[in-house]
């Protein structure tokens, strides 16, 4: 396991789609450590007790675009830090890669490994919240409190939103359209927004590696997500459950469901609130957050 950082600010990699150019200027690309010979692109701010973020899978999405009002806030308290989890993102898509929840926690893993991060809190958002609970269930010894946010995990059917949000095929409408499914405050949903989330969605070999881990009939890929309840049921640290009551991504009964099979764990739901906890209600958000972690 390499455990080798860079501070450089503009990464340049190889992906399936040929050489990537550095990307200057662009708050989404920050430092760089090698994870088992992927070159991953995460955040660190603050100091304290370590805090990692793992984001959702939305198209185009970093790990900044899913944690910026959070980081700050956040790191204010503790050291936090969050990757963009392979195949996302400013980290590198290796050619040949098969990317699943197995190939997400390994990455995970490593990331952790290569900080020497022996032990920490972890915030999972949707898909996020599958990938953390994964770790939790997989590697105990290496969460010591479990945030899971609007989370993928357990049974469900899914939904036109989430359907539409691994479907999405670039251009600026549906765009537009899906950012609509994301959040019930329709104030943050500018034009400016809907080209920047497109712009990023199709930089060279994003579209092509998001595409190859949702494919249809999708409901294949919330499946392969969910654990067993019985390993969801082990989990004995102490966990907050947070969710939108107009999540239209993610239902409301997923955290619910979390809730009852986890024994230490509390809910926390959000009215007049979709998919985007963290954005619609920030600072309500980090400060339960921040808060229950302490």
């Amino acid at each position: 396991m390499s455990t080798s950082t860079s501070q450089t600010s503009v990464p340049s990699r190889t992906t399936a789609a040929g050489p990537e150019r550095p990307v200057a200027g662009t708050p989404e690309v920050a430092l760089t450590v090698d994870v088992d010979g992927v070159a991953t692109n995460y955040h660190d701010v603050g100091s304290g007790d370590p805090v990692v973020l793992v984001h959702g899978s939305g198209p185009g999405v970093t790990a900044w675009a899913n944690w910026r009002l959070t980081l700050p806030e956040l790191g204010t308290r503790f050291r936090v830090l969050a990757p963009d989890v392979l195949g996302f993102g400013y980290t590198e898509r290796p050619e040949g890669v098969t990317y699943g929840m197995e190939t997400w926690t390994r990455h995970l893993l490593g990331f952790l490994d290569a900080l020497g991060l022996e032990r920490v809190r972890l915030v999972g958002n949707s898909f996020g919240g599958a990938l953390a609970l994964s770790v939790a269930t997989r590697a105990p010894e290496r969460v010591e409190r479990l945030v899971l946010m609007g989370s993928v995990g357990v049974p469900f059917e899914i939904t036109p939103g989430l359907d539409a949000v691994w479907g999405f095929e670039p251009s600026l409408p549906a765009m537009r359209s899906l950012l609509d499914v994301f959040a019930w405050d329709r104030s943050l949903l500018t034009d400016d927004l809907a080209r920047s989330r497109l712009e990023a969605a199709t930089r060279p070999g994003v579209h092509e590696a998001y595409r190859s881990m949702f494919p249809a009939p999708r409901q294949h890929a919330v499946d392969a997500m969910t654990l067993d309840e019985e390993a969801i049921r082990s989990i004995a640290v102490p966990t907050l459950v947070v969710h939108g009551r107009d999540d239209r991504v993610i239902p409301l009964a997923n955290s619910l469901r979390l809730l009852e099979l986890i024994d230490r764990s509390q809910l926390h739901v959000f009215g007049q609130c979709g998919h985007w906890v963290q954005i619609e209600h920030a600072a309500e958000f980090t400060r339960l957050v921040g808060d229950f972690l302490a």
